[in-house]
């Protein structure tokens, strides 16, 4: 599949369930690229045989835990959008205009707050490696950087991807010009943003690229340990 909408994960759940595969496409960038590179027109028929070209490696098997994380981080991320909208139109705005907008964004706030804590209960229950790693690096209080944990362990291989292919996936470090393309198709800007939040929460303060870095090589070292026969 290139792309499993939010308000079908019911109906891939039950795909799951009957014991079918799920797979959808990483980078839906590549839909285009592909196209291009074979000139097949913008069809149900064209996509599919863009689907059948694409490299086997960009496609991720789904399971019903990321299913199911996923969709309550698709509304995390859609409530955190409008947030942000939000607070720049307040800052344009003049004292008296902006009393208008305070109870929206005060209940966009509560919003944000309910959806990260449903996205901590479940990822506490889902994955494992989730509370080992919030116990490793001494996260207990605050909502920010124990869903941010969330997302990241939903969204990035710790088990199987090398640390090079995170750095470039959280955007860690600036790459060399002769890769720059390559790089921009694997950075994930939303998964950056989340490895900042995390790296606030650790650090107790704004923190730099290189202390990110650190923090991601302790969660995949963590995560080793977890995996670990005994």
């Amino acid at each position: 599949m290139d792309t499993i909408p939010p308000q079908h994960t019911d109906g891939a759940i039950e795909l799951l369930r009957r014991g079918v595969e799920v797979y959808y496409l990483r980078r839906l960038t590549l839909l285009e690229k592909i196209r291009g590179e074979h000139k097949l027109p913008k069809s149900s028929r064209g996509d599919i045989k863009v689907l059948m070209s694409i490299e086997e490696r960009w496609f991720r098997r789904v399971t019903e835990d990321f299913l199911v994380l996923r969709r309550m981080i698709l509304a995390h991320r859609s409530l955190m959008k409008t947030h942000q909208q939000l607070l720049n139109k307040y800052r344009a705005l003049s004292e008296a205009e902006r009393e208008v907008l305070k109870p929206a964004i005060s209940s966009i706030e509560k919003q944000l707050e309910e959806v990260a804590r449903m996205i901590v209960g479940e990822a506490g229950k889902r994955y494992p490696a989730y509370n080992v790693i919030l116990e490793g690096l001494g996260i207990n209080d605050g909502l920010a950087g124990r869903e941010a944990l969330a997302e990241l362990l939903v969204y990035a291989d710790f088990v199987n991807s090398p640390l090079m292919g995170l750095k470039r996936l959280l955007g860690l470090y600036k790459p060399i010009n002769s890769s720059r393309r390559e790089y921009w198709r694997l950075y994930d800007g939303r998964l950056h943003r989340a490895v900042t939040r995390l790296s606030m929460a650790y650090y107790k303060d704004r923190p730099n690229g290189r202390q990110c870095w650190e923090l991601v090589k302790q969660i995949k070292q963590l995560v080793a340990m977890d995996q670990a026969p005994g």
